[in-house]
């Protein structure tokens, strides 16, 4: 005859146990940053990112980014922020691109473009199908993003992932620094950061790929479908955006205004999936607007604005830890 057995684990016992379950479940949980496309404005999620990671300790498992979102992620992996820092607030036009289809003007305090009609007319003639050629730019990224860094990731349990639009097969891909070696590993950055047609159409294994923004700009869903359990996602737009765009006043600016009316529809329901995504998996998710509206276009690279931004970005995460909207418990950290 068998007698059952039991086990009466005193009060302390129980409670020990339950906090060594709550720490193991709590360390199995993958932590995710997701950054949006916005060109220059990716100075501004810089900032949110370095008081995230410095003042507010928080350390991710997965980094996934889309166009500026892509160049920012690989640096923020490495925890180089001093790098990349000054990588964003000390680049221009030119760092961007060899043939720059932009002409930048101001009008008292507001900047804005119109078309370069000499490299466009040189375009044309040379049969391009793009305004302009962002040949510069992956010089750009290979300088500041090293063999020697990529190596450095390689040997880490972090996943990099940027996004990519395959403008052949018509959908959007993700491409993990796990998966390639680094010279195309930059080429996917590369042209993820490449918004078509201002910037240069790029093919590989006879594919056409153009900016990750657009088919996913805030790619959330991505983050979550690699297993992360928190998500923080910095998304480069106002959250309310109730003013006046300012149209183009002539068809080259216009389009880039019909453009920019496209991206936003698209980051609207790529942060509605995203959220719905999030409740269906039980996963928290963090969101950081950009309080006000930055620019009306991204494409200006402007070196003052952009150190402005770096520390508008890095004021307002503070301000939103130490206010009562507050995406995470407070913590009385100042800097």
């Amino acid at each position: 005859m068998i007698f059952p057995i039991e086990i009466h684990l005193n009060p302390l016992l129980s409670t020990l146990f339950y906090y060594i379950y709550r720490l193991a479940k709590t360390k199995r949980m993958k932590k995710a940053l997701v950054i949006s496309g916005g060109g220059s404005k990716g100075a501004f999620a810089g900032g949110v990112a370095q008081y995230l990671m410095r003042n507010q300790g928080r350390e991710y498992d997965i980094f996934v980014g889309t166009s500026t979102g892509s160049l920012l992620i690989p640096q923020l992996a490495l925890n180089n922020l001093e790098k990349l820092h000054h990588a964003y607030t000390n680049v221009n036009q030119r760092s961007i691109f060899d043939v720059n289809p932009f002409v930048v003007k101001k009008k008292g305090d507001r900047e804005y473009v119109t078309i370069n009609y000499i490299t466009t007319l040189f375009q044309f003639i040379r049969r391009k199908r793009t305004f302009g050629e962002s040949n510069n730019l992956r010089k750009t990224i290979a300088k500041n993003f090293t063999r020697a860094s990529f190596e450095m990731l390689l040997k880490g349990n972090k996943e990099v992932v940027v996004s990519v639009s395959n403008l052949s097969k018509n959908r959007v891909e993700y491409k993990s620094i796990h998966d390639y070696d680094y010279e195309t590993f930059i080429d996917w950055i590369w042209m993820s950061c490449n918004y078509i047609p201002f910037m240069s159409l790029v093919t590989k294994d006879g594919f056409e790929y153009g900016d990750g923004g657009l088919g996913s700009v805030v790619p959330i869903r991505e983050a979550i479908r690699r297993g992360a359990k928190e998500v923080d996602v910095i998304i480069l737009e106002s959250e309310n955006m109730d003013h006046n765009k300012v149209l183009g006043k002539n068809p080259f600016s216009l389009m880039i205004s019909i453009f920019g009316f496209v991206l936003d529809q698209i980051e609207y329901h790529d942060i509605s999936e995203g959220i719905l995504a999030a409740k269906h998996n039980g996963v928290q998710l963090n969101l950081y607007y950009t309080p006000t509206k930055l620019t009306e276009n991204s494409l200006v690279f402007n070196k003052k604005r952009m150190t402005e931004w770096w520390q508008q970005g890095f004021a307002y995460a503070h301000e939103k830890f130490n206010s009562n909207s507050s995406p995470l418990p407070q913590k009385k950290e100042l800097y």
